[in-house]
């Protein structure tokens, strides 16, 4: 159990039987009243954002977890494997639990997070970023580029991603895996 007080970023509570993630807390001491705690909490089963306020003294049941790397090995009927980096133990993901699982290439390190009482897999996800190559777009026109203009282009994994117009097949961008969007061109 923890007191509402104690509540920090990414902190894992069970609250009505589901698992959520802090993503941000606010100490509040109104003029009049007791101090609470506005909480935004983001669940690990649907990723909805859910804001609660809690008295402080309040207990909450905490869930300790364990953030482990993992490497992608392969893509079969039923999910995603993965092998442990430090037990070599190989895992099954559902593909939906992986988060920036479009941009995941085999030998990529991801990080699985399991609730450590009964090892259950609660997701996996991605690095920040990520270096993919082109495989297909369409040529920029010379003399193009005096805007901010994006084109499509598909990735090695097979995702499309909207690239700027200098982008050519066969080199290589670093792309940001929670949207998506394009960061850079790996020189």
């Amino acid at each position: 159990m923890i007191n509402s007080q104690d509540i920090k970023n990414g902190v894992c509570i069970r609250l009505d039987g589901k698992l959520y993630f802090v993503v941000e807390f606010l100490h509040v001491k109104p003029g009049k009243g007791n101090t609470i705690m506005r909480v935004k909490m983001k669940s690990v089963t649907d990723g909805r954002v859910l804001e609660r306020r809690f008295n402080i003294g309040e207990k909450l049941e905490d869930v300790r977890v364990e953030r482990r790397p993992n490497q992608y090995l392969y893509s079969d009927g039923e999910g995603e494997v993965f092998m442990n980096q430090e037990t070599f133990e190989q895992i099954t993901i559902k593909k939906d639990l992986v988060t920036g699982g479009e941009y995941m290439k085999e030998g990529d390190i991801v990080e699985v997070v399991t609730d450590a009482s009964n090892e259950e897999v609660l997701f996996a996800e991605m690095p920040v970023k990520t270096q993919l190559k082109v495989t297909y777009t369409e040529p920029g026109l010379k003399g193009d580029t005096a805007t901010n203009t994006l084109k499509p282009a598909t990735v090695e994994t097979g995702a499309e991603v909207r690239v700027p117009l200098f982008i050519e097949v066969g080199e290589t961008i670093v792309i940001d895996t929670r949207d998506g969007s394009y960061l850079e061109r790996v020189r």
